[in-house]
């Protein structure tokens, strides 16, 4: 058995998420605690109570990476350690944390950094919507000569996002639907993220980067930009850096996990995003959610009975 972590990006975000946790484990409590103080947000009242500024890119971000790793950090008392780990954007972060090449206070600068960067750079000029039930080929030359939209997300099999300028991606959507594409949906983001037009923000978060210390991988983890398993810490930061204006290949990154061995993909987090893009780009492994403390029990019994067949 191996196991992989791993964790949803921004759009996953909701009210209430992980407060069984803080109400219940001292650790996520400190966590949530620790990510105010340096945050300068409150972020148990954002998370819990039903705040609209919650799906504000500059708090979502430090706010979600928050409650994963609360999670996280339970999952991890109950006895059960990954393998390897990887995230879907602002997941990739998160991911870092639990493979131990972050220190999670100085996730938190940086995360907090990103946030508030990636929403100054292009405010409510962008948007990104899923496309669904066409190739990468199809969708290129879909897209070919429309100025401002570009490719953000390799999610799984027949499921691409676009990005760009709001009206760019408007006009691709629609000329995706024409060429054959099954839905086109908007998503909840007002950024053009994952595309050219946020290589400045990348630049400019790269200073922060730069301050902080990266660790030894303890667990390697798969990285959005390469979609390939990264074991040498020197690469994270230019992997960071690149990744604000990148394309996300989550579906190579879980490509990458099941030939490296993983037969057991855990998703922690609000919600089953990443959980249905394992489904549908591998069959034969096993996929596990934790969102709730109960969650936690009941995949930890799992895994506890997975090694016992295992022997």
């Amino acid at each position: 058995m191996k196991i992989a972590f791993m964790y949803p990006g921004q759009g996953a975000q909701k009210n209430g998420m992980m407060q069984d946790f803080y109400e219940n484990c001292g650790k996520a409590k400190e966590l949530f605690d620790t990510a105010s103080t340096i945050s300068g947000y409150d972020i148990p009242d954002l998370c819990f109570h039903e705040k609209e500024e919650l799906n504000q890119t500059k708090y979502t971000q430090v706010c979600l990476m928050t409650a994963c790793m609360a999670a996280t950090e339970a999952l991890r008392d109950a006895g059960v350690e990954p393998d390897a780990t990887c995230g879907l954007s602002l997941g990739e972060y998160t991911a870092l944390v639990a493979s131990g090449a972050l220190r999670f206070d100085e996730a938190v600068r940086l995360v907090t950094i990103r946030g508030r960067i990636m929403e100054e750079a292009a405010p409510n000029i962008g948007g990104m919507s899923a496309v669904i039930g066409m190739n990468e080929e199809d969708l290129r030359a879909g897209i070919d000569g429309i100025e401002g939209a570009y490719v953000a997300n390799f999610n799984c099999p027949g499921q691409i996002v676009i990005t760009g300028y709001k009206e760019a991606v408007e006009k691709a959507g629609e000329a995706l639907k024409e060429k054959g594409a099954k839905r086109v949906i908007p998503l909840k983001c007002s950024g053009p993220f994952h595309s050219p037009i946020m290589e400045k923000a990348g630049k400019e978060l790269r200073k922060y980067i730069d301050q902080i210390h990266i660790d030894a991988l303890k667990a390697p983890y798969a990285a959005n930009l390469t979609g390939e398993i990264v074991t040498d810490e020197t690469k994270i930061a230019d992997l960071l850096e690149k990744q604000v204006s990148g394309s996300v290949r989550m579906q190579q990154d879980i490509e990458a996990l099941a030939k490296s061995g993983v037969d057991t993909f855990i998703e922690i987090g609000p919600g089953k995003t990443i959980s249905g893009f394992v489904k549908k780009t591998l069959s034969d492994v096993e996929i596990l959610n934790v969102e709730t403390l109960e969650d936690v029990a009941s995949v930890a019994a799992r895994i506890k009975e997975k090694a016992e067949e295992a022997k």
